[in-house]
């Protein structure tokens, strides 16, 4: 798994957390994270996931998008919103919309990311960490959202 894959996973991760635990503040949500991933990194040498993902590259992007994220959350939500016909976004599992806020950030911000790289990466995450649906809801709504951005 690359390393920018890597750090999005883990920025969802952080995301997701922040989400439920509402009372941490976004650095106390990722230096929770990061104290846990160091630990269980250690217990998990041979996990392929983590074969390749140098934290000394992986923290740093994971960590932008985490701030990016937080720091545009409205403006990102106004976006996700308008492209989900039937869903609010309090509804989204939580999984599916701190995915489309990072993919929405990704097609917004990120001008090293191409739309269809940010997209298809959110697609993938979703098959791993979503439901059976997710990939599928979560492409539409990407979809809707860089035609919005007027992006290729």
């Amino acid at each position: 798994m690359g390393t920018r894959r890597r750090a999005r996973e883990f920025a969802l991760q952080i995301l997701y957390q922040i989400d439920v635990q509402t009372q941490l503040s976004d650095d106390q949500a990722m230096a929770m994270f990061w104290r846990n991933f160091a630990a269980s990194a250690e217990a998990a040498k041979n996990d392929e996931d983590l074969q390749g993902a140098d934290l000394a590259e992986v923290q740093p992007f994971a960590e932008k998008l985490v701030r990016g994220v937080r720091t545009n959350a409205a403006e990102l939500d106004g976006l996700i919103q308008s492209a989900s016909k039937n869903w609010r976004l309090e509804r989204m599992a939580r999984v599916d919309r701190n995915l489309l806020r990072l993919a929405v950030y990704e097609l917004k911000y990120a001008e090293d990311v191409p739309a269809k790289v940010a997209i298809n990466e959110a697609i993938e995450i979703a098959k791993r960490y979503g439901t059976n649906e997710s990939p599928a809801f979560v492409n539409g709504i990407l979809d809707r959202c860089k035609e919005e951005l007027g992006k290729k």
